[in-house]
């Protein structure tokens, strides 16, 4: 990721002569150069070319696409750029595109504008051009409209920058199954087949039985090195150093794994536990706390959209976490929704040091997992899913407040985080069963919906957004008009 950079192409032509074209040129370079110091792009934004012609066009973008570094293009027309010229290009074009619709000078100078200043500055006029060009092929662009020097502006860009680099990860990512999904639920079922080709995620299967043989392969000596970690990372309150152990034990088994496959992600599954003696709980949250992504009861969509996510923030920052909805408190004083699960919720989202502790589980059938016990910490937050509506992939984001618990809750003895859904719980609640949202999601503070958005754009999927404006009747208009489009595609 830290290696990703975006490609600055502006627009132009041969009507104006060699000295507007060199300051159009010295320009995008200060352009790109000053927008990747402003410390608002997380990837540098780096100047290629002023494009005159066709042939110069297609050539930079067949480059952008060849070098595995460029995450996208960022393209700005200083002057008039005729859009025809920009056709066999953009048709062969295979990473994420920005319309940055900008201009260099921020206001119009009343005492020098005339028609030299008027050709050298036609950005008004050139985004037009080129804008068509971009609807008329019906390709994924972002537009971003500001003034380049504007924080807000920058903030945009980078914004969509990350959903970019999300986005080339994507492309590489594999998730480790073990074991299968959980036994007749819809909403983890999906079509591995269809996610390659949209996302580029290899969703394949590790045999449980292959994860106990390596874990009865990992040695004393590196479960003492995982024990130091957790004890640096994390409090202790059990006695029962065996079980923490395990955990260690198959962590570092599954860590060797995902490393030995190139993986990004993986899944476990309660009821596929041959050959183990826990399901991995505190193992699979401290995998989760170095970024990996993570589904329970084989759910690998989940986990995959996790593993991208986590690539999505701007700062570099980790705090998100695998969640699923579990129960509401509808009080008078306040309506908000718990999430948790019975073991594996990632620690970064937590409010203070996390604790380690062991307890029965009720579940599986198997030895009392260790587990990490925390509270998720105040602050806006976003939560999302992906689910597979048979003919098309559909990505789910609301906007949430997550609240520092409003019960103590001293018997529950996992990780857990309460939230305000926008616009309410109510509302939010009703919006999200009736596009099919899953109980198992991505909660994230890094990100924001915009950002989901971007995504969905670029991977070409559906996207569906509850917000504080969104109501019940809009929303049921939305998905209408949304499953009637989709199905045309």
């Amino acid at each position: 990721m830290n290696n990703y950079r975006f490609w600055f192409i502006v627009g132009s032509q041969d009507l104006y002569g060699k000295e507007v074209l060199d300051i159009v040129a010295d320009r995008g370079r200060k352009m790109a150069d000053s927008m990747t110091k402003s410390g608002y792009l997380p990837y540098p934004l780096e100047y290629h070319l002023t494009g005159r012609n066709c042939e110069e066009i297609t050539e930079v973008i067949k480059d952008a696409n060849r070098d595995d570094t460029c995450a996208g293009i960022v393209t700005f027309c200083h002057t008039f750029s005729p859009s025809k010229m920009w056709i066999n290009g953009l048709s062969l074009l295979q990473k994420p595109y920005c319309h940055f619709a900008t201009q260099y000078n921020r206001e119009i100078p009343n005492d020098e504008i005339d028609m030299d200043f008027m050709n050298l500055n036609q950005a008004a006029h050139g985004d037009r051009e080129h804008g068509y060009i971009g609807a008329r092929m019906n390709l994924p662009v972002r537009v971003i409209a500001g003034h380049w020097q504007d924080p807000d502006t920058q903030k945009e860009l980078g914004d969509w920058m990350c959903a970019a680099a999300a986005a080339m990860f994507s492309r590489n990512l594999k998730v480790m199954r073990f074991g299968d999904n959980m036994r007749e639920v819809a909403v983890t079922e999906g079509d591995k087949v269809e996610a390659q080709i949209r996302f580029g995620w290899q969703v394949n299967t590790c045999p449980v039985g292959r994860l106990a043989e390596v874990v009865s392969e990992v040695s004393e000596e590196e479960v003492d090195r995982q024990m130091e970690a957790y004890h640096e990372r994390y409090e202790f309150h059990t006695q029962q150093e065996d079980a923490v152990r395990y955990q260690a034990r198959e962590e570092v088994a599954i860590r060797t794994l995902l490393n030995h496959n190139g993986c990004g992600a993986f899944v476990t599954n309660f009821q596929d536990l041959f050959g183990l003696r826990q399901l991995p709980g505190l193992a699979a949250q401290d995998l989760m706390r170095e970024g990996y992504g993570f589904g329970a009861e084989g759910d690998w969509k989940v986990a995959a959209m996790l593993a991208v996510i986590d690539r999505m923030s701007k700062d570099g920052g980790h705090c998100a976490t695998f969640m699923e909805y579990y129960t509401y408190h509808l009080s008078p004083q306040g309506d908000y929704t718990l999430g948790s699960h019975m073991l594996e919720v990632d620690p970064s989202v937590s409010a203070g040091k996390a604790v380690v502790e062991v307890h029965p589980l009720g579940i599986g059938g198997k030895e009392d997992p260790a587990r990490l016990v925390f509270s998720g910490k105040e602050g806006d937050a976003v939560i999302s899913c992906l689910v597979d509506m048979g003919d098309h992939m559909r990505l789910i984001a609301q906007d949430i407040h997550c609240v520092e618990p409003v019960l103590s809750m001293p018997h529950l003895p996992v990780a857990r985080v309460m939230w305000q859904p926008a616009p309410d719980l109510k509302t939010g609640l009703e919006c999200w069963i009736m596009a099919g949202g899953s109980h198992h999601t991505v909660l994230s503070y890094d990100i924001n919906a915009r950002q989901l958005r971007d995504f969905a754009r670029i991977m070409g999927i559906e996207f569906i957004h509850i917000d504080r404006n969104t109501t019940v009747d809009s929303f049921e208009k939305e998905l209408e008009i949304n499953r009637l489009l989709w199905k045309l595609r």
